[in-house]
């Protein structure tokens, strides 16, 4: 295994820029999380580095900045490089003008160095000429005169703290977030490898990443939950998710592509596999047979010679160790195929009344009055910026707080349930099928008839983690084990809190299809653009953080 050195070059590299990275393999304890990966990022790659949580995508980026070093397996790069973490931690008294001079501190230090060069020109100083070349090359290479106004123009494009003196430890950890990126936005680095940066980003900020990413003059990898992004920005897709040989998948064409792509891989390999177990089933099949036929039907009947006897009976037991040795050969290469998400079917009746609010609001928190009617087969999109009230007012229609003002009328019978951001006080030492058992009895739910789904049969988790405890399962997991919770209860009427948080892009598309073709009613509250864009014809009720408009 060769690995480049850590320090990458001062100097941009322009169109020579690449990080190259071949068979690259990690493990993290016992398990295996990147295996013979082969990814190239140079300049004009539009990259987008995607699968579900604990797949590796951000140990992937580490790797490619040369955080961290692999197993075996090559990396090369060429050119200056950036590496953007979810977290920006501070320790020290660090300030936003230390994080700027970091990131533009060499084109600083040229255009002082030019400056020295031309004065030693005018005095007419031995070495002059060639000390102002130098400078001159590099300053040009780094365009050092538009290094300050290009982090001006990208601080403010992300709404971040433009404050130089401010210290890092007083801002919250996405104003935190917003600077470092725009730090790297701003400077002139060759490969940008982001890891979600859309967190704490708001719909300016959004506009100006794309934008940014977009016009970048040189490459960058991203990984990203993020379905508007990708399909902005994003040409080619590494698909880190399992396939039939471990490997991952490289798709080129963009997000329709990568889609496309992945269903046809899916549906080989579920064929692939269902082919192996029918080929092991028949050979099982056939053993059995001349197993039987070796116990009692090789007898011959009564008056046969006994060399005919003794022929047919060296014939079955030929033909039984023949069918036992093709058994034994047989295997089983291609594994289990992942499950897709499988939505339980509603018996919610079209129109059935489920949950009237009227004027309701809550002191501090939901700016009322707001005002909803539910029934069967509903759609509502709750849509407003940060602070609006949009959690608090599907907290208030769940019952899990009071309003101060208005009333509700939920239906007798009507079941209700709530996806909140935040997941369940589960206890962490349980595993995730103790964990739905409990939710099961908490809630009634395991006295009704077998039509309650099992944990498994959803597709949300799987069968490995299934009896991961809680507390270990990464918050992608957690997520799909809260919404395996909701769709448990087979609700009438069910509400998503920003529903795409934490998930794949794979299974975000699979719930917007199941929502919309649900018979049960469902309210969504999302600031997801590429989720506003598929529901753009459900009705809105917008909330302000001054009042309510429909």
């Amino acid at each position: 295994m060769t690995l480049t050195p850590l320090n990458t070059p001062a100097l941009p590299a322009g169109s020579a820029a690449h990080i190259r990275a071949e068979s690259i393999t990690l493990t993290l304890g016992d398990r295996t999380v990147l295996n013979d990966v082969d990814v190239t990022v140079s300049a004009g790659s539009r990259l987008a580095v995607v699968g579900v949580n604990g797949r590796g995508k951000t140990t992937l980026l580490h790797v490619l900045a040369g955080t961290l070093m692999p197993d075996s397996g090559t990396v090369t790069r060429a050119g200056t490089v950036a590496l953007v973490e979810q977290d920006l931690d501070v320790d020290d008294d660090r300030t936003v003008g230390d994080l700027v001079h970091d990131s533009i501190g060499e084109s600083l230090r040229v255009l002082d160095r030019l400056e020295e060069a031309t004065l030693a020109m005018a005095e007419g100083r031995p070495g002059a000429d060639d000390a102002y070349a130098r400078a001159l090359e590099t300053a040009t290479a780094l365009d050092a005169w538009d290094a300050e106004r290009r982090i001006d123009l990208a601080l403010h494009g992300l709404s971040a703290c433009t404050d130089r003196a401010c210290p890092l430890r007083a801002l919250s950890v996405g104003q935190r977030y917003r600077v470092r990126l725009a730090v790297v936005l701003g400077s002139a680095v060759d490969l940008l490898l982001l890891d979600e940066p859309t967190n704490h980003l708001d719909a300016g900020a959004l506009e100006y990443l794309t934008r940014a990413l977009r016009e970048h003059a040189g490459g960058f990898a991203v990984v990203t939950h993020d379905r508007a992004l990708m399909k902005d920005v994003a040409d080619v897709f590494l698909d880190l998710d399992p396939t039939r040989d471990g490997r991952p998948r490289q798709y080129t064409g963009g997000y329709e592509a990568w889609e496309k792509g992945r269903r046809a891989e899916r549906a080989a390999w579920e064929q692939e596999h269902e082919q192996q177990l029918a080929e092991h089933a028949a050979l099982t099949s056939a053993a059995e047979a001349a197993r039987g036929r070796l116990q009692d039907r090789w007898r011959p009947d009564k008056g046969t010679g006994k060399h005919q006897r003794a022929t047919r009976a060296g014939g079955v037991v030929q033909t039984f160790n023949r069918r036992m040795r093709d058994l034994a050969a047989h295997e089983i290469t291609v594994p289990d195929p992942p499950r897709s998400l499988t939505w339980p079917a509603s018996t919610t009746r079209a129109g059935r009344p489920l949950l009237s609010a009227e004027g309701v609001g809550l002191a501090g928190r939901l700016h009322g009055p707001a005002s909803v009617e539910l029934h069967g087969g509903d759609r509502l999109l709750l849509t407003g910026p940060n602070g609006a009230g949009k959690s608090t007012l599907l907290q208030v229609l769940a019952g899990i707080l009071e309003p101060t003002a208005g009333r509700i009328l939920r239906h007798t019978g009507a079941k209700i349930a709530l996806l909140a951001q935040e997941v369940p006080a589960w206890n962490p030492r349980h595993t995730a099928r103790q964990a739905f058992e409990a939710h099961l009895h908490r809630n009634g739910l395991m006295a009704r008839n077998n039509g309650v789904p099992s944990l498994g049969s959803l597709g949300l988790l799987e069968p490995r983690s299934l009896d991961t405890p809680v507390g270990r399962m990464s918050q992608g997991q957690q997520r799909r084990l809260h919404l395996a919770l909701c769709l448990a209860e087979q609700p009438d009427l069910l509400m998503l809190d920003e529903p795409t948080n934490h998930l794949s892009a794979a299974l975000v598309d699979e719930l917007t299809d199941a929502i919309r073709e649900t018979r049960a009613a469902v309210v969504v509250a999302t600031h997801d653009r590429q989720m506003l864009r598929d529901l753009t014809d459900w009705p809105r009720l917008e909330l302000s953080t001054e009042g309510v408009t429909r």
